[in-house]
């Protein structure tokens, strides 16, 4: 802050010394060095506050960035669901082609008993289908 050397301060020494004299001297030096580090503490704390209000500022900052973040996540998947919702109503909204006679279909899935391989029961063992 100020750029005081050595030689300065031996002058304010000897100035003192002669102005308020070698009785005084101590009591005046202990008050100066009190004030001196209230006045240090004042700043500090100053730069402390400062710095918390900068750090608070980012924190707000970041928690409005992450809120719009969210928003337009939100928005892009509400919209994409609308979209696969409105595609879906659409593929169900079309007319069922019924088959030709001579047309050939799709053989229906095996039904749920008809497993060709072993199935276990809700102890835990296997056991095997019945034959047909």
């Amino acid at each position: 802050m100020f750029d005081v050397g050595f030689s300065e301060i031996l002058v304010i020494a000897v100035v003192a010394l002669v102005v308020i004299g070698p009785e005084r001297l101590p009591k005046v030096a202990r008050t100066m060095g009190h004030l001196f580090g209230r006045m240090q503490r004042y700043v500090n704390d100053v730069k402390a506050d400062i710095s918390r209000e900068m750090e608070l500022e980012e924190l707000r900052k970041l928690q409005t960035d992450m809120q719009d973040a969210a928003h337009s996540l939100e928005s892009t998947v509400k919209q994409e669901m609308s979209e696969t919702g409105q595609a879906l109503n659409d593929v169900a909204a079309l007319p069922a082609a019924d088959p030709s006679p001579g047309a050939e279909t799709a053989p229906a899935p095996p039904a749920a008993g008809n497993a060709p391989h072993a199935v276990g029961n809700l102890a835990g063992t296997p056991t095997t289908p019945p034959a047909a």
